[in-house]
C-alpha cells in the first residue's frame, strides 16, 4: 500500500506544471523583428518620388538573430 501511494505522489510531482513555468535564459535561437526601409527605384535606377517630392520607401520586416559567442579553437602543434 505504501508503494502505491509513493508511486502516485511521485508521478503527480513529476507531472506538475511548475517545471514548465521556469523562464528560459537562452535566446540564441530566438530572433527579434526589425523593420528595414529602402528607397523605391524605377527601371533606370532613379529614386521614385511622390507628389510632395518625398522619396517613396519600400519597407520589409526581417528577423534578426543573435549569434552565440564562443571560445577560439586551439591550434594543434
Amino acid at each position: 500500500m505504501k508503494n502505491i501511494l509513493l508511486s502516485i505522489i511521485t508521478s503527480l510531482f513529476l507531472l506538475s506544471p511548475s517545471f514548465a513555468d521556469e523562464p528560459k535564459t537562452d535566446t540564441a535561437g530566438k530572433g527579434e523583428i526589425k523593420e528595414v526601409c529602402h528607397p523605391k527605384k524605377d527601371k533606370s535606377g532613379k529614386e521614385l518620388k511622390d507628389k510632395n517630392g518625398k522619396v517613396i520607401e519600400e519597407c520589409k520586416k526581417i528577423k534578426v538573430r543573435r549569434k552565440l559567442e564562443g571560445t577560439e579553437v586551439p591550434v594543434k602543434k
